[in-house]
């Protein structure tokens, strides 16, 4: 397994509200998901993300499909992450996953997942990986 690890900045704009307002106090809104990377993973996120908020504000859920372009530890292509996260009375669980055999070019066969932690307002990742052929020293 290797480690691609770094920063990123994230920038959300709503695209709308999903199904129109609601008595049962649950938001359901849609949002554009822009972001760049920096670090062993260098380029550009574009996506899509669903989001329920109920009426308590410390819980939320949501789901996103990115593809993300760019060059991962010297080797150029894309592929897709699978965002699932749900939070619930502070605590939060969150699974991002390569969507399978979505990767290409020199990133043709990626599988694995990355994680998140944000500390003093700054994204970090860490993207655990497989590659075909991928080279050692990670």
């Amino acid at each position: 397994m290797h480690h691609a690890i770094g920063t990123f900045e994230v920038s959300l704009k709503p695209v709308g509200e999903v199904g129109g307002a609601a008595e049962d106090g649950n938001a359901l809104g849609r949002m554009s998901l822009e972001k760049t990377f920096s670090g062993a993973l260098q380029g550009k996120g574009s996506g899509e993300m669903l989001a329920a908020r109920s009426a308590v504000p410390t819980s939320a859920s949501y789901v996103a499909i990115e593809r993300v372009t760019g060059t991962l530890d010297g080797r150029q292509g894309s592929f897709v992450l699978v965002h699932r996260g749900v939070m619930q009375g502070g605590e939060q669980q969150l699974e991002i996953h390569i969507s399978p055999d979505s990767g290409s070019g020199a990133l043709k066969g990626i599988a694995g997942s990355l994680s998140l932690r944000i500390e003093q307002g700054v994204h970090h990742y860490d993207l655990a990986y497989t590659l075909p052929e991928a080279g050692s020293g990670h």
